[in-house]
């Protein structure tokens, strides 16, 4: 339980699928997920910061507490194949 206070947060968790070994496909290896930032904040709070207009529009919303940046992690696996 120590180990996983010491983790860095982050909004991008990972699993390992079950692999029997009676499985005739090979493992999968990790799977990713997202989770968003308004499960980790219960309530709106009164006056959150707030994007200029032409900024919420780009980054989908108006508050920069909910701004959550995707980057795809599989990304690098497609990367060292080629």
């Amino acid at each position: 339980m120590a180990d996983q206070r010491k983790r860095k947060f982050t909004c991008t968790k990972t699993y390992r699928p079950f692999h029997s070994r009676y499985d005739p496909c090979k493992p999968i290896g990790k799977k990713y997920y997202s989770t968003p930032p308004n499960l980790y904040i219960g309530f709106q709070p009164p006056n959150l910061p707030q994007f200029s207009p032409q900024e919420a529009l780009m980054k989908g919303t108006l508050w920069p507490a909910f701004c959550d940046y995707y980057e795809n992690p599989y990304k690098e696996k497609e990367r060292d194949k080629g």
